[in-house]
């Protein structure tokens, strides 16, 4: 299946249905009176966030989506049937984006969370409610409203702890194969990957999430190559590992080429919590290594986990220290939820005692 992280759509509500002009006209009955009912209201358009989905594909081959039309009055006041709502089901992580590409309108983080994009049209009145006693026969009715219609951008954020980031060719692809049980595709000659992946890390009892995106060049964030489309991914992740080819000549020009793509696209990534490790080491001298290594350390103020995906050395120990870094996103996101999380109001109750002093003061 193809991975589709992007999709926009045309989504339009129900129109209200007309009310009804008629009278009662029954054998024996000389002043039946006005009997049109009002019309339905139209349907509603929804979003929902649901479990089994990982991709917008569904999108790609159906891009409008129209609520029914609300049913009409009838005679003997039998008013319309409401519309039938459509509901648009998107995968977790997904964004509701304005026309203009910049409105957020909603953040689908949780499954069941429902947000209402258009509103049906309310159903107009029939004959019958324009009665008074001075216009005992109305011959008049509302049309129903119009529904709602726009345009919407649907855009899905892998829901990940940790992401993967660094040049083409850096051994992201090889690393996600070796620590989860996803499979992207690894070959033997140069290549990047085209669509992001994900898998789960299991690691001292631990499991976190981690997502490998497409590698990046300079320029990126101007649209050079697949640009920033995918660095939308690791956004929410709480820590990255940025993997550096150790058998390149410059290590410390690509920690700095990536470095500056992420803050390019969004200051906030360039604030994450970020492991650096040198990838393929099995390709290197240990004397070339050790001079790439103190480079490194000098330039991004930490010391490089060796790392080699291939014969599994500092596997674990690059796993141990994502582990932790994870764990303490996780606490720190608990700790912002419940900071923000808002108080619910309780009626104040008294005593029954309290009652009945203040009862026997009014007495006195």
């Amino acid at each position: 299946m193809k991975f589709l992280d992007q999709a926009k759509v045309y989504v339009r509500s129900g129109d209200g249905g007309a009310g009804a002009v008629s009278f009662r006209r029954e054998k024996f009955i000389e002043f039946g009176g006005p009997d049109g009912g009002d019309g339905g209201r139209g349907g509603d358009v929804w979003a929902e966030c649901v479990g089994g989905l990982n991709t917008l594909i569904d999108y790609r081959y159906q891009q409008h989506f129209k609520a029914k039309t609300g049913g009409h009055g009838m005679g003997r006041d039998r008013h319309g049937a409401k519309g039938g709502d459509i509901v648009l089901k998107v995968p977790v992580g997904t964004q509701i984006i304005e026309e203009d590409g910049e409105t957020l309108l909603a953040d689908m983080v949780e499954i069941g969370q429902r947000v209402l994009l258009a509103k049906g049209g309310n159903g107009g009145f029939g004959n019958a409610y324009f009665k008074t006693s001075t216009n005992q026969a109305p011959r008049r009715a509302n049309p129903g409203l119009p529904g709602e219609e726009k345009w919407l951008w649907l855009r899905m954020k892998l829901i990940a702890d940790a992401g993967l980031v660094g040049l083409p060719n850096a051994g992201k692809s090889t690393f996600l194969a070796r620590t989860t049980a996803a499979k992207p595709k690894i070959a033997d000659y140069p290549f990047t990957t085209l669509h992001p992946g994900l898998g789960v890390v299991r690691i001292d009892a631990r499991e976190f999430v981690l997502a490998d995106i497409p590698g990046l060049i300079e320029g990126a964030h101007e649209g050079v190559g697949l640009g920033d489309r995918f660095l939308g991914h690791v956004e929410r992740c709480g820590v990255l590992l940025h993997l550096i080819d150790a058998s390149q000549e410059d290590v410390v020009d690509a920690w700095r080429t990536v470095r500056a793509e992420l803050e390019a696209y969004d200051e906030a990534l360039g604030e994450k919590p970020e492991i650096v490790a040198l990838s393929k080491c099995e390709l290197v001298p240990e004397d070339e290594l050790a001079a790439k290594v103190k480079k490194l350390k000098r330039a991004a103020k930490t010391t490089p986990i060796l790392l080699s995906a291939v014969t599994g050395a500092g596997v674990e120990a690059v796993l141990r220290a994502m582990a932790s870094a994870v764990e303490a996103s996780r606490a720190e996101n608990d700790e912002s939820r419940a900071a923000t999380a808002t108080h619910i109001w309780q009626p104040l109750h008294r005593d029954r005692d309290d009652d009945r002093d203040d009862d026997d003061d009014d007495d006195y």
